[in-house]
């Protein structure tokens, strides 16, 4: 055989390598829907709209989205500062913008302008976040006491005090479902399936034990709002409409918010400054102040991040562990 012919042979084509990118074509497809799956959904949809609002800017200014451009990110950021967006949602848009770039397929770092652009908007915006208030023991008890024994009171109930006791995130209260309560002779047995830190969906067990307080307990408020509702399967919480009727559907995430609101209103508070959130600061904070360990909070809460975790407990000691306490 030709010496020649054979090293022709051996060399791939354009046509051989066509023919074999082809068929790792269904691989790189897979490839970009566990890229996407690594994204949780509502992550995906805040950057479907960072994109889009970017886009739309674009065109309106005479500029192309693509490929990238430094000086094109960083004049769009600053005037979304200009809008009066806080440095948070700022950054958030960048790794939006940065997502879909990559998503794209380009390989896009944040430039040099692009990060001194932020650090002066930190300087000047500063980066505080506007907290919610806690809704420590005490706040949670005034809560809860202005709730009725109707329906829509024991499903609250059970909302406000198995959110609190959990330290539950507003979503996951909503998420879970009468398959993912276990009862034992301690309380109960809650299986979070997915969470915001356990995005690969192991699972995460969250123990809720009997309060010697029946009025806050969650074990036997969870288990008489189910009894009156009749669920015996399904999500446990669900609206209820005006007549009395148990819907099928699963409540959102933001009634809890509402819930939250409205019982702190009824209670004597200011609703402006509570939300879905303040049951499970205000459980990290109550537990902390009353000298629980970090590692036996957090893990019911749920944090990986140890810093995190820590700015709830700042929130909870500017007067539990303040330097001027007691002194005139």
């Amino acid at each position: 055989m030709d010496p020649a012919m054979t090293s022709k042979a051996l060399v791939p084509t354009s046509k051989t390598r066509s023919g074999e990118l082809a068929k790792l074509e269904p691989l790189v497809e897979r490839v970009r829907e566990l890229v996407e799956d690594a994204k949780a959904s509502n992550t995906k949809t805040a950057y479907a709209a960072d994109w889009a609002r970017f886009a739309v800017w674009c065109e309106a200014h005479g500029l192309e989205p693509l490929p990238p451009a430094a000086e094109t990110v960083a004049t769009h950021l600053a005037g979304l500062a200009e809008e009066g967006m806080k440095v948070s949602t700022i950054e958030r848009a960048l790794a939006g913008i940065q997502f879909h770039f990559r998503k794209q397929g380009h390989d896009w770092e944040t430039p040099k302008v692009v990060r001194e652009m932020l650090k002066g908007l930190r300087r000047k915006l500063g980066v505080r976040r506007d907290k919610k208030a806690p809704a420590k023991d005490t706040v949670l008890r005034a809560m809860v006491a202005t709730l009725g024994v109707d329906l829509a009171g024991l499903r609250n109930r059970a909302i406000l005090t198995l959110g609190w006791t959990g330290a539950f995130r507003r979503s996951e209260v909503v998420s879970l479902d009468v398959e993912d309560i276990q009862y034992v002779p301690e309380g109960l047995i809650a299986l979070l399936r997915k969470s915001k830190t356990d995005q690969e969906r192991e699972g995460v067990e969250k123990g809720i034990p009997f309060m010697e307080d029946k009025a806050l307990c969650p074990v036997r408020s969870l288990q008489t709002w189910l009894k009156a509702a009749e669920i015996t399967h399904g999500p446990l919480f669900r609206a209820v409409t005006a007549k009395g009727r148990v819907r099928e559907a699963r409540l959102s995430d933001r009634s809890v918010a509402d819930f939250v609101k409205q019982a702190a209103k009824a209670a004597g508070f200011d609703p402006a400054i509570f939300s879905g959130h303040s049951l499970r600061a205000g459980f990290i904070t109550t537990a902390k102040e009353n000298g629980a360990d970090e590692g036996d909070i957090m893990r019911q809460s749920g944090h990986k991040s140890v810093t995190v975790f820590r700015g709830y407990v700042r929130h909870g000691n500017l007067f539990t562990r303040n330097a001027a306490k007691g002194l005139l």
